[in-house]
């Protein structure tokens, strides 16, 4: 489980073959084999720890889902390890189970902040809520607004400047993982029918 705070960005040192190997140092802390790592969001395993950073497996169905496909070496990853019990939760309960991508439609400046409206298919819009919680890329982000097509969000000037959102633009893929307590929600209603 993870909490959508981005702890660090990463570099992509190479991806390919079912590998994405990536540089970084704050996640290195405690990181060992078989512990789970968010990469732009997506739960991976390290399978291969260095002194500069690690590697993980990434798998067809990780590939059809997310953006990590796209990744090429010298990209900014976001960065988070598994929440260690006892911890603090300052995001939202997220499980790194990104449900799909969503499109950059525009980036418009707000003072120092940024607002970020994305296009996204249905099948996730139906779980997004206004000021309800989404994770984008792997940040626990607070929803200003949806439409039956599309879905805003605001970045504060810290995330802006300590994440990949700072620099995304119009038709970038994002990843996206919807409210897991939504889908629950869902299921335990229709089941009540």
């Amino acid at each position: 489980m993870f909490t959508g705070i981005v702890e660090e960005m990463g570099t992509v040192v190479s991806s390919g073959d079912g590998h994405l190997s990536v540089a970084a140092s704050k996640v290195m802390e405690s990181l060992k084999l078989g512990d789970s790592v968010t990469v732009n969001g997506a739960c991976l395993t390290a399978t291969v720890i260095s002194e500069e950073g690690f590697t993980v497996d990434v798998v067809p169905e990780t590939l059809c889902r997310t953006n990590l496909g796209e990744l090429k070496s010298g990209d900014a990853v976001n960065l988070e390890r598994a929440v260690l019990v006892g911890g603090r939760l300052d995001g939202h309960i997220v499980q790194g189970h990104v449900d799909g991508t969503g499109v950059v439609a525009a980036v418009t400046e707000e003072a120092e902040a940024l607002m970020v409206a994305v296009d996204a298919p249905p099948d996730l819009l139906r779980y997004i809520v206004q000021k309800g919680f989404v994770a984008v890329d792997g940040m626990s982000l607070t929803v200003v607004d949806c439409s039956e097509d599309r879905f805003t969000f605001t970045v504060i000037p810290y995330t802006r400047e300590n994440t990949v959102i700072g620099s995304c633009n119009p038709g970038d893929r994002l990843n996206i993982e919807v409210d897991v307590l939504a889908k629950y929600v869902e299921r335990l209603t229709a089941a009540a029918r």
